[in-house]
């Protein structure tokens, strides 16, 4: 065991768990106080779900010996069995187990950020279980697992753009089409109740994911490193892209629109994290502002539909752009891995080849995602209702669904 990279995954194992809570606090603020709880236990109770699930069978699945497709991982490490030793970086398997916990957990409670304020409980805790059992596990072991088809066609996503992001950000916007809107869509607007509370939690999420983009390097090095700064930076500039748009557009830049840009920059950097030098990751997360202000602002007024919380249009959009820009500008200089899975980014090779596959990673998450969370939305309508009754609606999820409220005055 290699005692300093073992103290170093336990350390971004701890902040990615932060990540969730992290996660509801900034959903939290942006809902209607009527929600505000509701939202907060959409995540919470995912965390006790996917914790589960994964032990049980997630990883084995995502990390367990190779079925001989590439696509799923067999039975070896079911119940964690089996799960002893080491990896190539010293750090104890059952550890790893762990930190890849963390994102199988943040990943599915992105997904609720679409569905504030109509849908039921048990809905929610039904389709986040079968949704990582199928989704999640797929992507991860083909993306990550050393036999996975996407990473053996060439394909780099270093922390989780399309297994995390693009799939979650996907699976919210079908979920939003086909549960349809909130009754009070485009009547009363969806201003943050408490925006003090979001911004909390977008703070302690960007903390989270230094320990999810770092730590992904999976021991203490020059990548990791490099990881921990292009994160950062790509933050910084997530930020100040939304805030010159709000600046130029609106002539008042806003804390929500800044904190939304710097999500932004997080989301766009985390494939690329570990392969780009901190120029391009200044670039990558700039463009994401515009990028994700274009499908919030516009694409998603022009079709009308309801992702509450802007699940897809941060996540999804950010997450596809941050996998093509990987294409664009990874480089060996930063990570050797470039050159022994695939070639460089097109800005450094000239070369199309990695840049195609990285669109092939984005259009396979897309695919996935998209199909298999319609069909277990249509499946689970055969047999229960998926939003509440209109009153619960009206009254709000708190109170209707856990008898509770998160203030005791009126909004």
């Amino acid at each position: 065991m290699d005692g300093a990279n073992t103290v170093f995954i336990l350390l971004c194992t701890m902040l990615v768990l932060l990540m969730t809570p992290a996660l509801a606090m900034f959903y939290s603020g942006m809902t209607k106080s009527k929600n505000a709880l509701s939202t907060i236990m959409n995540s919470f109770v995912v965390f006790g779900v996917v914790a589960i699930e994964w032990a049980l069978i997630g990883f084995t699945l995502s990390f367990g010996h190779d079925t001989g497709i590439g696509i799923i991982g067999g039975f070896n490490f079911f119940a964690l069995e089996n799960l002893k030793g080491v990896n190539e970086n010293g750090v104890p398997n059952l550890l790893f187990m762990l930190f890849q916990m963390m994102f199988a957990i943040i990943s599915t409670a992105i997904i609720g950020g679409s569905l504030v304020g109509r849908v039921r409980f048990s809905v929610i805790i039904i389709f986040t279980t079968l949704w990582s059992l199928i989704v999640y596990n797929i992507l991860a072991h083909a993306t990550w697992s050393e036999n996975g088809f996407l990473l053996h066609r060439g394909g780099l996503d270093f922390a989780g753009g399309g297994v995390v992001h693009i799939s979650a950000g996907i699976a919210g916007l079908v979920g939003a089409l086909v549960i349809g809107c909130r009754k009070s869509h485009m009547i009363e607007g969806n201003m943050p109740h408490n925006l003090p509370f979001s911004f909390l939690g977008a703070m302690l999420l960007f903390f989270g994911w230094l320990g999810f983009n770092a730590g992904s390097s999976g021991a203490i090095d020059e990548v990791a490193v490099h990881a921990l700064v292009a994160t950062i930076l790509a933050a910084a500039a997530g930020l100040l892209g939304w805030l010159s748009i709000e600046w130029i557009k609106y002539k008042k830049p806003t804390l929500l629109g800044g904190t939304t840009g710097l999500i932004a920059g997080l989301v766009a950097i985390t494939p690329a994290a570990g392969y780009v030098s901190p120029i391009p990751a200044v670039i990558i997360g700039f463009l994401a502002s515009p990028l994700c202000f274009f499908g919030i602002s516009y694409v998603k007024a022009k079709l009308k539909y309801d992702d509450t919380l802007d699940a897809f249009g941060l996540h999804g959009i950010g997450g596809i752009w941050g996998g093509i820009a990987t294409g664009l500008f990874a480089s060996s200089g930063i990570n050797d891995a470039v050159g022994k899975i695939a070639s460089e980014g097109l800005f450094y090779s000239g070369s199309f080849h990695l840049l195609g596959e990285q669109v092939f990673g984005v259009l396979f998450s897309i695919i996935l995602s998209g199909v298999v969370s319609f069909v277990i939305f249509k499946i689970l309508s055969l047999f229960m209702r998926l939003r509440v009754e209109d009153r619960a609606e009206d009254d709000g999820l708190d109170v209707s669904l856990h008898g509770e409220e998160a203030y005791n005055i009126l909004e």
